[in-house]
């Protein structure tokens, strides 16, 4: 997806994105060929930004066109301001990938022992009272569409590349809705995360993540900073 994105648009168009590991994997990614061409919310990661985001970059410059990049999970957190970006004529393209719940957050809940509890666009089912049945049907299209976007659904590359062409030719916003594998993901970064785990819990994979945590945190080191002459020496962990 994200190098079909990249792909479509032009030198000044701009990406856009918030939330899960879009924004490792675009960093990884995304070349940006002019300036102001990468706009990510790298802060809190604070999901449902993308859109309102979104807009706020296309008001800014009408000129350049915006690739909203964003996860279901962010998407139905706030998608309402696709309402205001037709309302006030700033035309967004927007990618909404579809993992069928939190993928990214689900994979660091994995990590640490919680078996990606609560991650999953899942029904909860009478027999265990937990969420495993199966995936809702939640129609992305549909609701863009009832938006007032004009809204298809892409199965393969070339239905991608496809729509991403048509997006062009588009008077106003455009959604584009891709099913993408909830498993896969970009190479990793050769470093460690320090997330604390759970001192006391009843799970045993949660003890077992515990135990591996306190094997790992012990390979920290704390890194000396020379201040320029004249500065407080400052130091970073």
């Amino acid at each position: 997806m994200i190098g079909a994105v990249s792909r479509a648009a032009r030198p000044q168009d701009v990406v856009l994105n918030a939330a899960g590991s879009l924004p490792g994997d675009l960093h990884k990614l995304w070349r940006t060929a002019r300036p102001g061409g990468y706009h990510m919310e790298y802060g809190n990661s604070c999901m449902g930004y993308e859109i309102a985001g979104g807009l706020g970059v296309k008001m800014a410059d009408p000129s350049r066109d915006v690739y909203v990049m964003v996860g279901d999970g962010s998407y139905l957190m706030m998608s309402s301001e696709i309402v205001t970006s037709i309302q006030e004529g700033y035309k967004l393209n927007i990618l909404i990938l579809d993992n069928h719940g939190f993928s990214s957050i689900g994979g660091l809940s994995r990590a640490v022992g919680s078996h990606g509890f609560g991650t999953d666009y899942r029904y909860r089912t009478a027999k265990s009272r937990q969420l495993d049945g199966d995936y809702l049907p939640v129609d992305f299209v549909k609701l863009a569409a009832g938006l007032g976007a004009v809204a298809v659904r892409a199965t393969t590359r070339e239905e991608v590349e496809q729509a991403l062409e048509a997006m062009r030719g588009h008077d106003r916003t455009s959604v584009v809705v891709v099913e993408v594998d909830k498993e896969m993901r970009v190479p990793g970064y050769e470093s460690w995360w320090d997330v604390p785990i759970s001192e006391v819990a009843e799970m045993e994979s949660i003890r077992q993540a515990r135990a591996q945590y306190e094997v790992e945190v012990q390979k920290e080191r704390r890194h000396e900073i020379q201040a320029p002459a004249g500065c407080v020496e400052s130091k970073a962990v």
